[in-house]
């Protein structure tokens, strides 16, 4: 994926090569065969399959005995393991008899067991026997990926490349028949699983493909999506640059090139074509990993715990708000140093995991606490990050992935899988906020320099996760205000800006100086991160200086 290069004029073109009887044949603007127009406009049904099989099990016999009178008022089968459940109990013996056994299910405690109300159950034998469970198949895939692209030193394609659609069938003796979809208004359909297109450049915004699978099994596969931007460069008559170069952008789910930039997908905005501005990348090694911030407080803590000699320091080194002073700042430099850099391997390690970039974490904690962990006072804002409950809340509700791992940690798994977040009782939130502030607040009173660092080394994948939740609301937010989807409403630069006033002032001061900004907003001084910072409400101008710390260009390592 190229990283560089100006945006030329769009001609809104594209190629689609299909394999018909007479050979290769070149299609040009709609890029499809008359013919083949009505096949590709149909809609897909969607994958529609499921087998099923014989398993072996055991059968229960259980009875429901009343205690008055020792009868049998109810005898069934139970395919599990222990005592049967309400279900079993329910559809075997109807609905007034599973009343009478739920309202009377304790066990008899009178000397003469006729005077007690109820049931009781009893096993009477087991058997081996099978059942037929229905089980869903896989469904057919389609896959995106480029070839015949050369790539020069810039990332560019020298060759023209192609997008090619493959089709991915997972059952034996089945095959794809066909893929079908749109480009934009136009259809397209190519007999067998493979689907070829020769890029040409389109404008800013790209184009969108649509398509799917047809399966011999009968049904199709759901219907996949990719925004697709194409620049090329040089190659005209007059153009200084003979050798004409091509820049591809894919935003599909089924891609399988190279990784696609932090929430770029959710946010379906396509990064500069020239190139990720530095706080929003990912080095390859931990040492690449920089920082601008003068880091006084974090000095200020390690001289406090006796971690820097300051005996050549009138003032001690610490000024009066507990922070280095110049002098203590200099005799901190090394320690200051080598305490921040220990995270930048965690940091890596989070950003591969969770593709938030690993610039934009750093640069985060660097301004949020400088690396010290703890929480400066109990109850306030936590760890690296400095989470708060408002922020863990975003954190649950806007990443349902982190959700069904943390969940488990504090409330019953069943309870956490069956129930989304927003749907927790009010007392199951505030216990799971609670517990996700913190773990991440390494404060630990009995531990050397009075914190956990082990706790302190988890959280950096928590704060991963809690980034990509407000990329996930600021999305949302800017689709509902704006009406468009939220690459068409703003740079993917400034999605990331407002994400960072998410995280730092809240989902209230993003939503109403994104309103303002977009009421005022014109052809001649559009929608930008400009006009929003401009938006903020008083009380959420903190957020400016917040975004420019964290996006500015960091010092040479």
């Amino acid at each position: 994926m190229g990283q560089s290069g100006p945006l030329m004029k769009p001609t809104l073109r594209l190629q689609l090569l299909m394999n018909v009887a007479l050979g290769l044949v070149t299609i040009c603007a709609s890029f499809v065969q008359p013919g083949l127009v009505h096949a590709a406009a149909e809609a897909p049904s969607g994958p529609d399959r499921y087998t099923t099989i014989r398993v072996d099990i055991t059968l229960h016999e259980w009875w429901l005995i009343a205690w008055k009178d020792n009868n049998v008022y109810c005898s069934f089968y139970a395919d599990h393991e222990g005592l049967p459940n309400s279900n079993d109990i329910l559809s075997a013996c109807g609905e007034q008899l599973f009343a009478e056994w739920q309202a009377y299910s304790a066990p008899c405690s009178q000397q003469e067991i006729s005077a007690c109300p109820g049931y009781y159950l009893l096993e009477i034998s087991s058997k081996a026997s099978q059942k037929e469970i229905t089980v869903k198949l896989p469904p057919p895939q389609v896959w995106v990926s480029l070839e015949n692209c050369n790539p020069d030193p810039d990332g560019w394609c020298a060759t023209q490349p192609t997008l090619v659609l493959t089709g991915e069938e997972p059952l034996p003796d089945e095959v794809i028949t066909s893929l079908q979809g749109f480009a934009g208004d136009d259809a397209f359909s190519c007999t067998g699983s493979r689907c070829t297109f020769n890029l040409e450049q389109t404008d800013s915004e790209g184009i969108e493909l649509q398509f799917w699978a047809n399966s011999s099994y009968g049904d199709t596969s759901q219907s996949f999506s990719a925004s697709v931007r194409v620049l090329t460069q040089g190659g005209g008559e007059n153009d200084a640059q003979l050798v004409q170069r091509w820049y591809v952008d894919v935003l599909s789910p089924q891609w399988t090139g190279s990784q696609i930039a932090s929430c770029a997908l959710s946010w379906d905005a396509f990064p500069p074509a020239e190139g990720l501005p530095q706080w929003l990348t990912t080095p390859d090694s931990p040492e690449e990993l920089v920082s601008s911030v003068s880091y006084a407080y974090l000095a200020g803590n390690l001289i406090s715990q006796g971690q820097v000699d300051v005996s050549a320091c009138l003032d001690g080194g610490l000024d009066e708000s507990g922070a280095a002073s110049a002098c203590g700042l200099t005799a901190a430099e090394t320690a200051v140093r080598d305490w921040q850099n220990q995270f930048d391997k965690l940091i890596l390690d989070t950003s591969q995991t969770t593709n938030v970039p690993a610039q934009l974490l750093k640069n985060l904690f660097s301004r949020e606490s400088q690396f010290w962990p703890g929480a400066a006072r109990p109850g306030t804002d936590s760890g690296l990050g400095q989470l708060t409950e408002n922020g863990a809340d975003t954190a649950l509700l806007w990443n349902h992935t982190f959700y069904l791992e943390f969940c488990p940690l504090v409330l019953d798994r069943d309870v956490c899988v069956a129930t989304p977040y927003s749907n927790l009782s009010a007392g199951q939130q505030s216990l799971l906020r609670g517990a996700l502030v913190a773990s991440v607040d390494a404060s630990c009173q009995n531990c050397p320099l009075g914190l956990d660092l082990s706790r302190a080394n988890f959280s950096v994948a928590v704060f991963g996760r809690a980034m990509l939740a407000n990329c996930e609301q600021t999305g949302k937010i800017v689709q509902n205000l704006t009406g468009k989807v939220p690459g068409q409403a703003l740079s993917y630069e400034d999605l990331w800006r407002l994400t960072l006033v998410n995280y730092n002032a809240g989902a209230g001061c993003l939503s109403d100086a994104l309103e303002i900004a977009q009421d005022q907003a014109t052809d001649a001084a559009p929608l930008g991160w400009e006009s929003i910072s401009g938006a903020l409400a008083p009380a959420c101008q903190g957020a400016i200086n917040y975004v420019d710390d964290i996006s500015q260009p960091p010092a040479s390592p």
